[in-house]
């Protein structure tokens, strides 16, 4: 491995975006490579012997290209695969958790809200993080179910996604949270119309910040931390809607590689 190769990203679509926007906002001169796995999304319905091999088929294909470090840029690949990829491959692996323990710590009321993916909610490695540090808190638990194909199809705004939030969110406020985790990279895309819904007191927390923060350190640590001036490059691929990707990514000033890629 050396510094100037890039930095992979893989996630069931095109919600791991929301984690490599962090990413490059802390880390402008890596290079990187994200792969959107949208024909297979959503993650979070499917067994967990399907999600390891779909995580292991995308790391393979970032390894191929030569990434130095990959961020698991996916809450259920993270919590069904992360474990094998560390004892498998030789790089460094970043995962997403959804942040139960800044919710639990600085809870007023004692009580919050995750709105995860039913993969995340049912793996070990939620109720582990759950049982570590939410353990003396009240934790209203909510599969988003249906949410993750309406954002990949583009229809973040549509009256389907609002419908689904109320639907979920609802339900929740009665129990006096005042912070909602999201457990899913492609729902910071929904924070607008959630915080709507849930109100201003209410504080959503997701794991961008924290996983550009953890890359950085782990980059640091193994010496691959780019420490050159040259402009970076940045290569999208996704087996789904190149628009819809192109749309999530039309905020980035930067120039961006966006291509169809059959995997």
């Amino acid at each position: 491995m050396n510094n100037k190769q890039p930095i992979g990203l893989f996630d069931s679509g095109i919600g791991g975006t929301s984690i490599w926007k962090e990413v490059h906002k802390l880390l402008p001169n890596e290079n990187t490579i994200y792969l959107s796995d949208s024909k297979n999304a959503p993650y979070g319905e499917k067994p967990s012997e399907e999600i390891l091999q779909l995580s292991i088929k995308n790391t393979e294909i970032l390894l191929d290209k030569g990434c130095k470090l990959i961020i698991v840029a996916c809450n259920t690949a993270t919590t069904n695969a992360i474990d094998y990829l560390r004892k498998n491959y030789a790089v460094p692996f970043i995962g997403i958790e959804p942040a139960i323990k800044p919710a639990a710590i600085y809870s007023k009321t004692g009580a919050v809200g995750v709105l995860a993916t039913k993969g995340t909610l049912t793996s070990k490695l939620f109720e582990k993080t759950s049982n570590e540090f939410a353990k003396n808190i009240i934790t209203i638990e909510q599969n988003g179910e249906g949410l993750v194909p309406l954002i990949e199809a583009g229809k973040t705004n549509s009256p389907e996604t609002k419908q689904l939030l109320l639907k979920y969110l609802i339900p929740m406020l009665p129990h006096n949270l005042d912070y909602l985790v999201l457990g899913c990279t492609h729902y910071p895309y929904l924070i607008p119309q959630i915080q709507k819904i849930v109100g201003k007191h209410v504080t959503i927390i997701d794991s961008g910040k924290a996983v550009a923060k953890q890359t950085k350190a782990i980059l640091i640590k193994h010496n691959l931390l780019a420490n050159t001036t040259v402009k970076s490059t940045h290569k999208f691929y996704t087996n789904g809607s190149l628009e819809v990707l192109q749309t999530i990514l039309s905020d980035v000033s930067d120039t961006l590689l966006i291509e169809k890629l059959d995997f």
